[in-house]
């Protein structure tokens, strides 16, 4: 059991690390949501540029579709590396999968334009389009790490994971009853 427990603080420290790699990639891929500033009554608004526009929820989809893959690649890597189940290596997978979605999240954000729009807005200018921040409006995309890796990991140790004995093997193939007599 210690080695299960030491294996899975293994998987659930290399999983959270890998969300550094998702929050680049997510920064990176997400697409741009347009703002534009413009002066009312002596103040500032920001308006979207596009009103019409999908990139705020192409920026939730692009996240949760790289969250999903590198759940997959994850469970992979830790079936590979293990060619078996168990609870350590699952609570390990969606342990590791949710913190390194948290991370990428909190680094993707860090990474993308300025939070304060207001500011950007006057550092632009008025009238110039500009990139509003980094933001993930669905909260559950911060589950499709997890889950995908714990799904991925099932089917995997279903399909080419190790086998429980027949349990009739042991009596010549032929089930018995409880007094040791031959049922069929």
């Amino acid at each position: 059991m210690k080695t299960e427990l030491r294996e899975a603080a293994v998987v659930t420290v290399a999983v959270a690390v890998a969300g550094v790699l998702l929050g680049v990639l997510w920064w990176w891929l997400a697409p741009h949501v347009p703002l534009v500033g413009d002066v009312v009554d002596k103040s500032w608004v920001v308006y979207l540029s596009d009103s019409e526009g999908e990139q705020a929820i192409g920026v939730d989809g692009t996240f949760t579709l790289l969250a999903v893959a590198f759940g997959a690649v994850s469970a992979l890597g830790v079936f590979f590396w293990r060619r078996r189940g168990g609870v350590p290596l699952a609570v390990a997978l969606g342990v590791g999968g949710l913190l390194a979605s948290l991370l990428a999240w909190k680094l993707g954000v860090r990474l993308g334009p300025s939070q304060d729009v207001i500011a950007h807005a006057k550092q632009v200018g008025k009238g110039v389009t500009f990139s509003a921040p980094l933001k993930l409006g669905a909260k559950g995309a911060l589950l499709a790490w997890p889950l995908a890796a714990l799904v991925v990991h099932l089917g995997l140790t279903a399909l080419f994971g190790p086998r429980d004995p027949e349990p009739y093997q042991e009596h010549g193939g032929v089930p018995k009853d409880p007094y040791g007599e031959p049922m069929a």
